[in-house]
């Protein structure tokens, strides 16, 4: 039970709330971007609420809005609105604090509003200014209702927040747990696991592990955030190691460059082109609403700047773009995604196949962009097994209705790449960038370089 004198007249607002250790550690180890993931069970949405409460009762300032945010309006209502109507009940006796059923509103003695929010509906967030703000279960969100919704109205005071969740794989909330991890200062990561929390005995820890797969447990109860599902092909893990490491130019030296070119299906879809040299990716090229003949022309563009050793593009929506870049005299590979396997015995269709080939290729030291769009798209397909044995892989139109807005473009653009081995350059062309005198020069170590500046 906490207690905080609150007016002028030396009222005492109480909470109905007694906080476990964890809470307790939580509340003081507080920073300006605090990143919380908490195992189920734990009461992490209870702790998130009590944080709002206690600084919207100490606010100071006019107009004050403390904002909890669901990733739907109705999650707010049927598990968040309960718990603060209870954390507040001694305040609402007192008379200290109103609600607004309606606004699913918290209104204090002194004006400061705790207000609950869906982030399913973003415009009811636009033009609001923030002091505090929870953004629970993070990882159901859309990764721009942070970035162009509520970061911009938490500018004006500095209003700190608090991302709170339990992790799910490659998403907003792992990018932002990392993040805060990396920089630290005003970000602070924190987890709290089952065998932290104090709320189940070893035993029931057990029975609990026992009913669940392994990777389940560790995801749900242990925050293990390279937990992947039993069915994801590419783990978080190998994406994320990937996109950590750093390249040298010994890293492409010698190596083929690979253009791979997923055009849009439809009008307003994305086109990515993305090149490939050795264990090395490049910074996807993202066109959209492009036409055949602006993706043909761009396509031919970085023929000419990168003279790649071969290109593969899809034909299932990219017969238009073929057609135009050989018009051009350029020599271009059609790949259908749907078509045989080169190794039809392992692996249902071509795309398929691609995927596994681009899965080793990250597992034996890969270095990608620190994207996060990509590493979300190369994490989200599942896999199942045909009647003879073979992976078959989740098609893009099934992961877009398991994860609206998630349609993998620029992974598929990358697993082009590996559509069929690609010789190497020729060595004479090597030689040229090497010796003095053939068009290049002679390195005695190659400087650290950055392929995505």
């Amino acid at each position: 039970m906490l207690a905080v004198r609150v007016n002028p007249r030396m009222a005492v607002l109480s909470y109905n709330y007694r906080p476990r250790p964890w809470q307790d550690t939580f509340h003081r180890v507080r920073t300006l971007y605090t990143v919380l993931a908490v195992c189920r069970r734990a009461g992490k949405t209870k702790a998130a609420l009590m944080d709002l409460c206690d600084a919207a009762s100490r606010f100071a300032i006019d107009r004050g809005l403390f904002a909890y945010i669901a990733p739907l309006r109705t999650q707010a209502k049927q598990i968040a609105w309960a718990e603060l109507k209870s954390i507040l009940r001694d305040a609402l006796i007192q008379g200290l604090v109103t609600l607004s059923e309606s606004e699913l509103s918290a209104t204090f003695w002194n004006g400061a509003v705790v207000r609950l929010f869906g982030a399913d509906d973003p415009d009811s967030l636009r033009g609001l200014r923030f002091d505090r703000v929870v953004m629970d279960e993070v990882a159901q969100m859309k990764s721009d209702v942070w970035t162009e919704v509520v970061l911009p109205a938490c500018q004006d005071r500095d209003a700190p927040v608090l991302f709170i969740g339990t992790p799910k794989g490659v998403d907003l909330f792992s990018e932002l747990f990392y993040r805060a991890l990396r920089v630290g200062g005003k970000w602070s990561a924190h987890k709290w696991t089952v065998y932290d929390v104090g709320i189940f005995t070893p035993s029931k820890i057990e029975q609990i592990r026992a009913t669940m797969s392994a990777k389940a447990f560790a995801r749900e109860f242990m925050c293990d955030f390279e937990a992947g599902a039993e069915d994801q092909l590419i783990s978080l893990s190998d994406a994320q190691a990937a996109a950590e490491r750093q390249a040298t130019a010994r890293d492409t030296m010698g190596a083929a460059v690979v253009l791979g070119v997923d055009p849009a299906r439809f009008g307003d879809d994305r086109t990515v082109i993305i090149r490939r040299q050795g264990v090395v990716c490049f910074e996807p090229m993202v066109l959209q609403g492009a036409d055949n003949m602006l993706v043909a022309s761009t396509v031919a563009a970085e023929i000419a700047k990168h003279n790649p050793q071969a290109v593969f593009i899809d034909v299932g929506n990219g017969a238009g773009v073929i057609d135009r870049l050989r018009q051009l005299s350029h020599s271009v590979i059609e790949v259908p995604f749907g078509g045989r396997a080169n190794k039809p015995d392992l692996y249902f269709n071509r795309r398929a196949e691609m995927w596994a080939e681009m899965r080793d290729w990250l597992q034996a030291g890969a270095i990608i962009p620190d994207d996060l769009g990509l590493k979300q798209e190369m994490c989200a397909p599942t896999y199942t097994y045909d009647p003879k044995g073979r992976i078959k892989l989740e098609s893009k139109d099934e992961i877009v209705k398991r994860i609206p807005e998630m349609s993998p473009d620029k992974a598929d653009a990358l697993a082009l790449t590996f559509a069929s081995p690609v010789a190497p350059p020729s060595i004479e062309s090597e030689l040229r960038k090497l010796v003095p005198g053939l068009g290049g020069q002679v390195d005695d170590e190659p400087e650290f370089w950055n392929p995505w500046e």
